[in-house]
Protein backbone atom coordinates (compact mmCIF):
# COMPACT_ATOMS: atom_id res chain seq x y z
CA UNK A 1 0.00 0.00 0.00
CA UNK A 2 3.02 2.02 1.02
CA UNK A 3 4.41 1.03 -2.38
CA UNK A 4 1.34 2.32 -4.62
CA UNK A 5 0.66 5.46 -2.83
CA UNK A 6 4.64 6.43 -2.92
CA UNK A 7 4.41 5.95 -6.59
CA UNK A 8 1.32 7.51 -7.16
CA UNK A 9 3.07 10.43 -5.34
CA UNK A 10 5.71 10.54 -7.97
CA UNK A 11 3.89 10.33 -10.75
CA UNK A 12 1.21 13.16 -9.32
CA UNK A 13 4.84 15.01 -9.11
CA UNK A 14 5.55 14.69 -12.16
CA UNK A 15 2.60 15.59 -13.75
CA UNK A 16 2.73 19.05 -12.43
CA UNK A 17 6.00 19.52 -13.08
CA UNK A 18 4.73 18.43 -16.97
CA UNK A 19 1.82 21.08 -16.50
CA UNK A 20 4.59 23.79 -14.62
CA UNK A 21 7.05 23.54 -17.54
CA UNK A 22 4.34 23.51 -20.88
CA UNK A 23 2.67 26.88 -19.11
CA UNK A 24 6.16 28.42 -18.43
CA UNK A 25 6.75 27.46 -22.75
CA UNK A 26 3.47 29.12 -23.10
CA UNK A 27 4.17 32.06 -21.62
CA UNK A 28 7.62 32.14 -22.85
CA UNK A 29 6.12 31.90 -26.16
CA UNK A 30 3.74 34.51 -26.15
CA UNK A 31 6.05 37.06 -24.73
CA UNK A 32 8.52 36.55 -27.47
CA UNK A 33 5.65 35.78 -30.20
CA UNK A 34 7.22 32.48 -31.34
CA UNK A 35 3.60 31.17 -31.43
CA UNK A 36 2.03 34.32 -33.26
CA UNK A 37 1.33 32.69 -36.64
CA UNK A 38 0.20 29.63 -34.88
CA UNK A 39 -2.21 31.61 -33.00
CA UNK A 40 -3.84 32.76 -35.74
CA UNK A 41 -5.26 29.50 -37.12
CA UNK A 42 -6.61 28.25 -33.62
CA UNK A 43 -9.77 30.28 -32.68
CA UNK A 44 -9.54 29.68 -28.73
CA UNK A 45 -6.45 32.30 -28.94
CA UNK A 46 -9.04 34.98 -30.83
CA UNK A 47 -6.13 37.67 -30.35
CA UNK A 48 -6.09 38.56 -34.47
CA UNK A 49 -9.04 39.87 -36.00
CA UNK A 50 -10.65 37.58 -38.77
CA UNK A 51 -11.63 39.73 -41.48
CA UNK A 52 -14.83 38.40 -43.79
CA UNK A 53 -13.82 39.86 -46.58
CA UNK A 54 -16.42 39.97 -49.50
CA UNK A 55 -19.26 39.69 -46.77
CA UNK A 56 -19.14 43.47 -45.36
CA UNK A 57 -18.80 42.35 -42.01
CA UNK A 58 -15.74 42.01 -39.85
CA UNK A 59 -15.10 40.48 -36.70
CA UNK A 60 -14.68 43.04 -33.82
CA UNK A 61 -11.25 42.79 -32.28
CA UNK A 62 -9.95 42.79 -28.89
CA UNK A 63 -7.76 46.31 -28.06
CA UNK A 64 -4.61 43.71 -28.15
CA UNK A 65 -5.01 42.61 -31.50
CA UNK A 66 -1.52 42.02 -32.94
CA UNK A 67 -1.35 42.80 -36.39
CA UNK A 68 1.09 42.00 -39.26
CA UNK A 69 3.61 44.35 -40.84
CA UNK A 70 2.38 46.22 -43.85
CA UNK A 71 5.63 47.83 -43.75
CA UNK A 72 9.20 47.77 -42.71
CA UNK A 73 11.94 50.23 -42.06
CA UNK A 74 13.57 50.76 -45.61
CA UNK A 75 17.42 51.40 -43.87
CA UNK A 76 18.73 50.46 -40.33
CA UNK A 77 21.75 51.84 -39.18
CA UNK A 78 23.36 50.59 -36.25
CA UNK A 79 25.89 53.29 -34.05
CA UNK A 80 28.64 51.77 -31.97
CA UNK A 81 30.30 52.87 -28.60
CA UNK A 82 33.03 54.44 -31.13
CA UNK A 83 30.39 56.41 -32.93
CA UNK A 84 31.05 54.37 -35.98
CA UNK A 85 28.32 53.28 -38.06
CA UNK A 86 26.56 50.19 -40.11
CA UNK A 87 23.94 51.10 -42.27
CA UNK A 88 22.11 47.93 -44.38
CA UNK A 89 19.18 49.13 -47.21
CA UNK A 90 20.20 47.77 -50.51
CA UNK A 91 20.56 44.09 -49.86
CA UNK A 92 16.92 43.30 -48.83
CA UNK A 93 17.73 40.17 -47.55
CA UNK A 94 19.96 41.50 -44.96
CA UNK A 95 18.25 44.20 -43.94
CA UNK A 96 15.30 41.95 -42.90
CA UNK A 97 17.74 39.69 -40.88
CA UNK A 98 18.92 42.78 -39.53
CA UNK A 99 15.65 43.91 -38.85
CA UNK A 100 14.32 40.35 -37.36
CA UNK A 101 17.78 40.83 -34.80
CA UNK A 102 16.54 44.94 -34.05
CA UNK A 103 12.87 45.12 -34.12
CA UNK A 104 12.42 43.71 -30.73
CA UNK A 105 14.59 46.80 -29.38
CA UNK A 106 12.45 49.17 -31.09
CA UNK A 107 8.90 47.32 -30.06
CA UNK A 108 10.46 47.46 -26.70
CA UNK A 109 11.52 50.98 -26.58
CA UNK A 110 8.53 51.79 -27.89
CA UNK A 111 6.46 50.13 -25.30
CA UNK A 112 8.02 50.87 -22.06
CA UNK A 113 8.28 54.43 -23.01
CA UNK A 114 6.98 57.08 -20.49
CA UNK A 115 5.49 60.35 -21.87
CA UNK A 116 7.53 61.99 -24.57
CA UNK A 117 8.85 65.27 -24.46
CA UNK A 118 9.88 67.91 -26.81
CA UNK A 119 13.72 68.07 -27.69
CA UNK A 120 15.91 70.25 -29.50
CA UNK A 121 17.43 69.44 -32.79
CA UNK A 122 20.79 69.67 -31.04
CA UNK A 123 19.32 67.00 -28.42
CA UNK A 124 18.60 65.20 -31.18
CA UNK A 125 21.88 64.84 -33.35
CA UNK A 126 23.67 64.77 -30.13
CA UNK A 127 21.72 61.52 -29.50
CA UNK A 128 22.47 60.18 -32.38
CA UNK A 129 25.97 59.84 -32.15
CA UNK A 130 25.62 57.97 -29.50
CA UNK A 131 25.37 53.74 -29.47
CA UNK A 132 21.74 52.93 -30.82
CA UNK A 133 19.53 51.98 -33.22
CA UNK A 134 18.07 54.02 -36.09
CA UNK A 135 14.98 52.86 -38.15
CA UNK A 136 14.18 55.18 -41.27
CA UNK A 137 10.76 54.13 -42.88
CA UNK A 138 10.22 55.31 -46.49
CA UNK A 139 6.74 56.75 -45.70
CA UNK A 140 5.56 58.08 -42.12
CA UNK A 141 3.89 55.64 -40.30
CA UNK A 142 1.61 57.06 -37.21
CA UNK A 143 2.62 56.21 -33.09
CA UNK A 144 -0.85 54.15 -32.89
CA UNK A 145 -0.07 51.89 -36.77
CA UNK A 146 2.84 51.44 -35.03
CA UNK A 147 1.53 50.02 -31.99
CA UNK A 148 -0.22 47.21 -34.19
CA UNK A 149 2.46 45.88 -35.87
CA UNK A 150 4.69 46.18 -32.63
CA UNK A 151 3.62 44.26 -29.55
CA UNK A 152 2.53 46.97 -27.28
CA UNK A 153 4.73 50.00 -28.74
CA UNK A 154 1.88 52.41 -28.15
CA UNK A 155 4.23 55.83 -26.48
CA UNK A 156 2.67 58.28 -24.52
CA UNK A 157 3.01 61.30 -26.86
CA UNK A 158 2.84 65.21 -25.81
CA UNK A 159 1.98 65.46 -29.52
CA UNK A 160 -0.51 62.98 -30.20
CA UNK A 161 -0.92 60.35 -32.73
CA UNK A 162 2.43 61.23 -33.79
CA UNK A 163 3.45 60.87 -37.53
CA UNK A 164 6.99 59.55 -37.91
CA UNK A 165 10.01 58.38 -40.44
CA UNK A 166 12.81 58.04 -37.92
CA UNK A 167 13.22 56.47 -34.88
CA UNK A 168 16.11 56.25 -32.76
CA UNK A 169 16.71 53.84 -29.61
CA UNK A 170 19.58 55.14 -27.84
CA UNK A 171 21.60 52.88 -25.39
CA UNK A 172 22.36 54.20 -21.80
CA UNK A 173 24.47 52.31 -19.40
CA UNK A 174 21.66 50.16 -18.62
CA UNK A 175 18.44 51.77 -19.81
CA UNK A 176 17.32 52.99 -23.47
CA UNK A 177 15.78 55.75 -24.73
CA UNK A 178 13.84 56.45 -27.49
CA UNK A 179 13.79 59.62 -29.68
CA UNK A 180 11.67 60.36 -32.98
CA UNK A 181 11.03 63.39 -35.21
CA UNK A 182 7.29 64.38 -35.65
CA UNK A 183 7.09 64.23 -39.90
CA UNK A 184 4.26 66.25 -39.62
CA UNK A 185 5.86 69.22 -38.09
CA UNK A 186 9.50 68.74 -37.85
CA UNK A 187 9.58 68.60 -34.07
CA UNK A 188 11.49 66.19 -31.82
CA UNK A 189 10.82 64.18 -29.42
CA UNK A 190 12.42 61.73 -26.33
CA UNK A 191 11.50 59.62 -23.78
CA UNK A 192 12.81 57.38 -21.37
CA UNK A 193 12.38 53.66 -20.96
CA UNK A 194 12.05 50.82 -19.07
CA UNK A 195 14.13 48.50 -21.49
CA UNK A 196 16.85 47.76 -21.03
CA UNK A 197 20.22 48.50 -22.97
CA UNK A 198 21.79 44.98 -22.50
CA UNK A 199 20.90 44.05 -26.20
CA UNK A 200 23.78 46.11 -27.49
CA UNK A 201 25.73 43.55 -27.32
CA UNK A 202 24.09 41.64 -29.14
CA UNK A 203 24.73 44.15 -32.21
CA UNK A 204 28.72 43.97 -32.33
CA UNK A 205 28.67 41.18 -35.26
CA UNK A 206 27.99 44.12 -37.52
CA UNK A 207 31.22 45.97 -38.00
CA UNK A 208 30.90 49.66 -39.18
CA UNK A 209 30.66 50.05 -42.83
CA UNK A 210 30.97 53.62 -43.19
CA UNK A 211 27.32 54.99 -43.11
CA UNK A 212 26.72 58.92 -42.15
CA UNK A 213 24.09 61.25 -41.50
CA UNK A 214 24.29 63.68 -44.45
CA UNK A 215 24.47 66.87 -41.77
CA UNK A 216 27.87 65.09 -40.70
CA UNK A 217 29.09 65.09 -44.75
CA UNK A 218 29.81 68.91 -44.18
CA UNK A 219 28.32 69.27 -47.56
CA UNK A 220 26.56 72.44 -47.85
CA UNK A 221 23.36 71.15 -49.27
CA UNK A 222 23.03 68.48 -46.73
CA UNK A 223 20.93 70.55 -44.29
CA UNK A 224 17.90 70.29 -46.66
CA UNK A 225 18.14 67.10 -46.06
CA UNK A 226 20.32 66.45 -42.82
CA UNK A 227 18.98 63.23 -41.78
CA UNK A 228 19.01 60.87 -45.03
CA UNK A 229 21.79 58.25 -44.69
CA UNK A 230 24.54 58.34 -46.73
CA UNK A 231 26.21 54.82 -47.83
CA UNK A 232 29.54 53.80 -49.45
CA UNK A 233 27.93 51.41 -51.86
CA UNK A 234 27.68 52.90 -56.04
CA UNK A 235 27.02 49.82 -57.44
CA UNK A 236 23.29 48.66 -57.63
CA UNK A 237 21.22 46.05 -59.09
CA UNK A 238 19.31 45.65 -62.37
CA UNK A 239 16.01 44.72 -62.15
CA UNK A 240 13.91 42.46 -65.20
CA UNK A 241 10.34 42.18 -65.21
CA UNK A 242 8.85 38.46 -65.34
CA UNK A 243 6.44 37.03 -67.65
CA UNK A 244 3.18 38.64 -66.57
CA UNK A 245 0.20 35.66 -65.92
CA UNK A 246 -3.02 35.53 -68.30
CA UNK A 247 -5.62 37.77 -67.39
CA UNK A 248 -7.97 34.69 -66.58
CA UNK A 249 -5.64 34.11 -63.73
CA UNK A 250 -5.48 37.76 -62.56
CA UNK A 251 -9.55 38.05 -62.32
CA UNK A 252 -9.27 34.93 -60.45
CA UNK A 253 -6.83 35.49 -57.89
CA UNK A 254 -8.07 39.06 -57.24
CA UNK A 255 -12.26 37.59 -57.20
CA UNK A 256 -10.77 34.58 -54.91
CA UNK A 257 -8.83 37.34 -51.94
CA UNK A 258 -12.02 39.34 -52.31
CA UNK A 259 -14.20 36.34 -51.47
CA UNK A 260 -16.10 36.38 -54.92
CA UNK A 261 -14.21 32.89 -55.52
CA UNK A 262 -17.48 31.13 -56.19
CA UNK A 263 -19.53 33.60 -57.88
CA UNK A 264 -20.56 33.73 -61.50
CA UNK A 265 -19.56 36.62 -64.08
CA UNK A 266 -20.36 37.62 -67.11
CA UNK A 267 -17.37 38.62 -69.35
CA UNK A 268 -17.77 42.24 -71.93
CA UNK A 269 -15.86 44.93 -72.96
CA UNK A 270 -16.65 48.85 -72.09
CA UNK A 271 -16.82 51.46 -74.59
CA UNK A 272 -12.86 52.13 -74.17
CA UNK A 273 -11.89 48.41 -75.08
CA UNK A 274 -11.50 47.20 -71.92
CA UNK A 275 -12.34 43.40 -70.62
CA UNK A 276 -15.10 43.70 -67.85
CA UNK A 277 -16.13 40.77 -65.71
CA UNK A 278 -19.69 41.51 -64.56
CA UNK A 279 -20.69 39.93 -61.28
CA UNK A 280 -23.99 40.11 -58.87
CA UNK A 281 -22.20 41.78 -56.47
CA UNK A 282 -19.00 43.34 -58.54
CA UNK A 283 -17.33 44.72 -61.43
CA UNK A 284 -14.00 44.13 -62.27
CA UNK A 285 -12.04 45.56 -65.12
CA UNK A 286 -8.35 44.70 -66.65
CA UNK A 287 -6.34 46.48 -69.25
CA UNK A 288 -2.78 46.56 -70.03
CA UNK A 289 0.41 45.80 -67.64
CA UNK A 290 -1.15 43.58 -65.20
CA UNK A 291 -4.10 46.57 -63.90
CA UNK A 292 -6.68 45.04 -62.27
CA UNK A 293 -9.75 47.77 -61.13
CA UNK A 294 -12.63 46.23 -58.54
CA UNK A 295 -15.94 47.87 -57.59
CA UNK A 296 -18.88 46.80 -55.88
CA UNK A 297 -21.64 47.47 -56.90
CA UNK A 298 -24.55 46.14 -54.35
CA UNK A 299 -23.52 48.49 -51.17
CA UNK A 300 -26.34 48.67 -48.86
CA UNK A 301 -26.51 51.39 -46.34
CA UNK A 302 -24.82 50.66 -42.87
CA UNK A 303 -26.27 48.81 -39.96
CA UNK A 304 -25.91 48.62 -36.86
CA UNK A 305 -23.59 46.09 -37.15
CA UNK A 306 -21.13 47.49 -39.25
CA UNK A 307 -17.64 47.18 -37.61
CA UNK A 308 -15.76 50.43 -37.83
CA UNK A 309 -12.52 49.33 -37.73
CA UNK A 310 -9.09 51.26 -36.77
CA UNK A 311 -6.40 52.43 -38.77
CA UNK A 312 -4.39 49.49 -37.56
CA UNK A 313 -7.02 47.32 -38.98
CA UNK A 314 -8.03 48.54 -41.99
CA UNK A 315 -4.31 48.57 -43.16
CA UNK A 316 -4.37 45.34 -42.15
CA UNK A 317 -7.64 43.98 -44.19
CA UNK A 318 -6.05 45.60 -47.22
CA UNK A 319 -2.43 43.93 -45.90
CA UNK A 320 -4.30 40.67 -46.20
CA UNK A 321 -5.54 41.26 -49.88
CA UNK A 322 -2.42 42.54 -51.27
CA UNK A 323 -0.59 39.44 -49.50
CA UNK A 324 -3.03 36.98 -51.17
CA UNK A 325 -3.17 39.06 -54.68
CA UNK A 326 0.52 40.89 -56.14
CA UNK A 327 2.56 39.82 -53.15
CA UNK A 328 1.90 36.35 -54.38
CA UNK A 329 2.97 36.30 -57.68
CA UNK A 330 6.55 35.12 -57.45
CA UNK A 331 8.38 38.91 -57.57
CA UNK A 332 11.36 39.57 -55.79
CA UNK A 333 9.83 42.79 -55.08
CA UNK A 334 8.59 43.48 -51.32
CA UNK A 335 5.00 45.04 -51.26
CA UNK A 336 5.05 48.46 -48.58
CA UNK A 337 2.37 50.22 -47.59
CA UNK A 338 2.91 54.49 -48.33
CA UNK A 339 -0.29 56.21 -47.15
CA UNK A 340 -4.12 56.89 -45.69
CA UNK A 341 -6.11 58.60 -46.59
CA UNK A 342 -9.63 59.72 -45.53
CA UNK A 343 -12.72 59.94 -47.98
CA UNK A 344 -16.20 60.85 -46.98
CA UNK A 345 -18.33 58.66 -45.08
CA UNK A 346 -16.02 57.22 -43.27
CA UNK A 347 -13.79 55.89 -46.13
CA UNK A 348 -10.36 55.28 -45.79
CA UNK A 349 -8.18 54.14 -48.65
CA UNK A 350 -4.98 52.35 -47.97
CA UNK A 351 -2.10 52.68 -50.94
CA UNK A 352 0.69 50.42 -51.54
CA UNK A 353 3.86 50.74 -53.52
CA UNK A 354 6.62 48.29 -55.13
CA UNK A 355 9.95 48.07 -53.45
CA UNK A 356 13.57 46.52 -54.29
CA UNK A 357 16.86 46.28 -53.60
CA UNK A 358 16.04 49.73 -51.02
CA UNK A 359 14.82 51.41 -54.23
CA UNK A 360 10.97 52.38 -54.84
CA UNK A 361 9.57 50.70 -58.49
CA UNK A 362 7.98 53.57 -60.38
CA UNK A 363 4.87 52.11 -62.35
CA UNK A 364 3.07 53.53 -65.47
CA UNK A 365 1.06 56.72 -65.28
CA UNK A 366 2.25 57.39 -61.80
CA UNK A 367 0.05 54.16 -60.37
CA UNK A 368 0.39 53.28 -56.74
CA UNK A 369 1.17 48.84 -56.49
CA UNK A 370 -2.42 48.81 -54.99
CA UNK A 371 -4.44 51.03 -53.79
CA UNK A 372 -7.69 49.57 -51.67
CA UNK A 373 -10.85 52.11 -50.70
CA UNK A 374 -12.89 50.57 -47.28
CA UNK A 375 -16.45 51.75 -45.97
CA UNK A 376 -17.51 50.14 -42.80
CA UNK A 377 -15.14 46.80 -42.77
CA UNK A 378 -16.24 46.63 -46.33
CA UNK A 379 -13.61 47.13 -49.46
CA UNK A 380 -15.84 48.84 -52.03
CA UNK A 381 -13.15 49.46 -54.65
CA UNK A 382 -9.53 48.73 -55.57
CA UNK A 383 -6.57 49.01 -58.00
CA UNK A 384 -3.96 46.74 -57.63
CA UNK A 385 -1.05 46.24 -60.39
CA UNK A 386 0.19 42.74 -60.99
CA UNK A 387 3.76 42.90 -61.77
CA UNK A 388 7.11 40.44 -60.76
CA UNK A 389 10.10 41.45 -60.65
CA UNK A 390 13.45 39.83 -60.32
CA UNK A 391 17.36 40.08 -60.30
CA UNK A 392 19.09 40.23 -63.39
CA UNK A 393 22.21 39.77 -61.54
CA UNK A 394 24.18 42.73 -63.12
CA UNK A 395 24.77 46.08 -61.36
CA UNK A 396 25.25 49.35 -62.68
CA UNK A 397 27.65 52.07 -60.98
CA UNK A 398 25.84 55.10 -59.82
CA UNK A 399 26.55 58.43 -58.97
CA UNK A 400 28.49 58.13 -55.12
CA UNK A 401 25.57 59.35 -52.57
CA UNK A 402 28.26 62.12 -51.49
CA UNK A 403 27.91 63.43 -54.88
CA UNK A 404 24.24 62.73 -55.35
CA UNK A 405 23.38 64.40 -52.58
CA UNK A 406 25.27 67.59 -53.42
CA UNK A 407 23.87 67.28 -57.17
CA UNK A 408 20.37 67.04 -55.36
CA UNK A 409 20.26 69.65 -53.10
CA UNK A 410 17.53 67.63 -50.86
CA UNK A 411 16.60 63.82 -50.03
CA UNK A 412 17.04 61.62 -52.73
CA UNK A 413 16.17 57.58 -53.25
CA UNK A 414 16.81 54.70 -55.30
CA UNK A 415 14.77 54.07 -58.09
CA UNK A 416 13.76 51.93 -60.78
CA UNK A 417 10.87 53.15 -63.67
CA UNK A 418 8.53 50.58 -64.99
CA UNK A 419 7.60 51.79 -68.46
CA UNK A 420 6.96 48.54 -69.77
CA UNK A 421 10.51 47.01 -71.09
CA UNK A 422 12.22 44.20 -70.22
CA UNK A 423 14.61 45.62 -67.92
CA UNK A 424 14.98 48.42 -65.33
CA UNK A 425 18.00 50.50 -64.42
CA UNK A 426 18.91 52.07 -61.05
CA UNK A 427 18.58 55.33 -61.25
CA UNK A 428 18.65 58.64 -58.06
CA UNK A 429 15.30 60.43 -57.86
CA UNK A 430 14.43 63.02 -55.66
CA UNK A 431 12.73 61.81 -52.60
CA UNK A 432 8.57 62.99 -52.65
Amino acid sequence: MESFVGKRAVKLGKTALIVLLTASALLLGMRTRLFDDIFKTIPFFGNVAVFVRGSGAADSAPSGTILKEAAQPLTIVITNEDGERYGVRYDTALRNAVYDRTSSILGEALGSATASREISEDEWRAALSGPGVYFEYISPVTLSILDGWLIRARIPSTAGDASLRRVFVAFGEDRSSVYYQNNDNGLFFAADTASSAGKAQELEIYSPNGALFAFETGIPTAENAPYTIIMQESLHSEIRVLPQHTTDELVTMTLDALGHGNETYTPRFDSEGALVHVGIQFNITTSAFGHVAYRRTDMAQPDSTAHILSDSQAIEMARLVVGDTINSVGSSAEVFFEKLEYGISGARTVFFGYYIAGGRIHLQDDRYAAWITIVDGTITELELVYRSFAFTGEQTRLLPERQALASAGGEFILSYTDTGVERLQPSWTLYK
